[in-house]
């Protein structure tokens, strides 16, 4: 297998064919630039150093939230198609981890088949093409893994490449774009600034709220699934019996907080909101996030969504929270923004998918 990493001003063109990626080093010496290592996973000892890379991207790429080494520990005991020892790169300079990279598939609506990618480096190596060079490693991974699929005959729907980036993100944004990405689907965060002026909405008639115990999850899991289904690019295997394990053990996990409705036996709707307390530490405010919002289709209409958001601030203010956030695309066919708008949302940041063919030449 053989990938062909390019870059400019002394990492012009290198290649290296590897068999094992938990082995893999290329060393790339330029005099006028420290040591510039390109190796493999090598599994947990790596979660301090990935940290470290995504606070030291923060404040230029404009990223205000927190994780720790257990959150990223827990996502990657939690990885879907995806082998970190072989769908990762490393970027070490003089020895010490600046960036890395990793992949991963997922069949999509319609039978497309998506191949995503992020390649995370900090801001002072933002130079000499090292990201250029995580970029095409991952084109060229992911053009491996697709050509089995092809083979395989299960890219009837067609096949994608796909990455992501906030505004800010401005240098990841040209990458994408010099290398023939096109935005396909735009998002926002939003963020209520007051948790006052609370709207009267109150449930329609038949449904009521409940305390959410340990037996509901399933329900209130595959009520989720079942609206959810709806949504753009809606991935069947990220509602999976392992996903719904993993969902409970994650750090945001609180049942206490949500808004469920019931109609009988049924779960009606939902609001599954959390309060990410060590990020609230980290940037000295009080928010709560009012998240998985969704109504399943017997009750849309109703104005169920508005009645359980405005509980939702209510149960956030009484927490002690003076805002609250969410996250929206913005082509929700449910009309998902100008409900959250009308309840006081303000957009915050823009949030864009890109997308080219998988067998597209990449530019040089």
């Amino acid at each position: 297998m053989e990938w062909l990493f390019q870059a400019k001003k002394g990492l012009d063109k290198f290649m290296d064919i590897v068999q094992d990626m938990k082995d893999m080093i290329v060393t790339v010496k330029e005099p006028t630039l420290p040591e510039v290592t390109f190796r493999g996973f090598r599994g947990e000892p790596d979660y301090p150093a990935m940290l470290a890379v995504i606070d030291g991207s923060k404040e230029v790429d404009g990223i205000d939230w927190t994780d720790t080494v257990d959150d990223i520990a827990h996502s990657y005991q939690h990885l879907s198609n995806c082998d970190p020892y072989q769908d990762m790169v490393f970027v070490e300079v003089a020895g010490e981890v600046q960036g890395y990279s990793r992949v991963w598939w997922a069949q999509g609506k319609e039978d497309k088949l998506l191949y995503s990618h992020f390649a995370f480096l900090v801001p002072d190596w933002r130079v000499n093409g090292i990201r250029q060079a995580m970029l095409h490693f991952n084109e060229q991974r992911l053009r491996t893994i697709g050509a089995a699929h092809r083979a395989a005959g299960d890219a009837a729907g067609g096949q994608f490449l796909e990455a992501w980036a906030w505004d800010r993100e401005t240098q990841w944004d040209r990458l994408l774009r010099d290398a023939g990405y096109k935005p396909v689907r735009y998002g926002f965060q939003m963020v209520r600034p007051t948790l006052g002026d609370i709207p009267h909405a109150p449930l329609p008639e038949g449904l009521e709220v409940r305390p959410v115990r340990p037996e509901h999850y399933a329900t209130i899991w595959q009520a989720a699934r079942e609206a959810f289904r709806d949504e753009w690019e809606y991935v069947e295997e990220e509602w999976s019996d392992e996903r719904f394990e993993a969902w409970q053990t994650q750090s945001i996990f609180d049942p206490r907080l949500w808004q469920v409705a019931w109609a009988g036996e049924q779960v009606a709707g939902m609001v599954l909101n959390f309060i990410n307390h060590e990020e609230n530490r980290e940037y000295s405010r009080r928010r709560g996030y009012t998240e998985m919002i969704c109504v399943r289709r017997p009750w849309r209409r109703r104005g169920l969504a508005r009645a359980l958001i405005a509980r939702s601030f209510q149960m956030h203010k009484e927490l002690g929270m003076t805002e609250a956030a969410l996250g929206v695309d913005a082509e929700n066919p449910n009309g998902a923004l100008r409900l959250y708008q009308s309840m006081g949302f303000q957009e915050a940041k823009r949030h864009t998918t890109y997308r080219k063919p998988l067998w597209e030449s990449p530019r040089s």
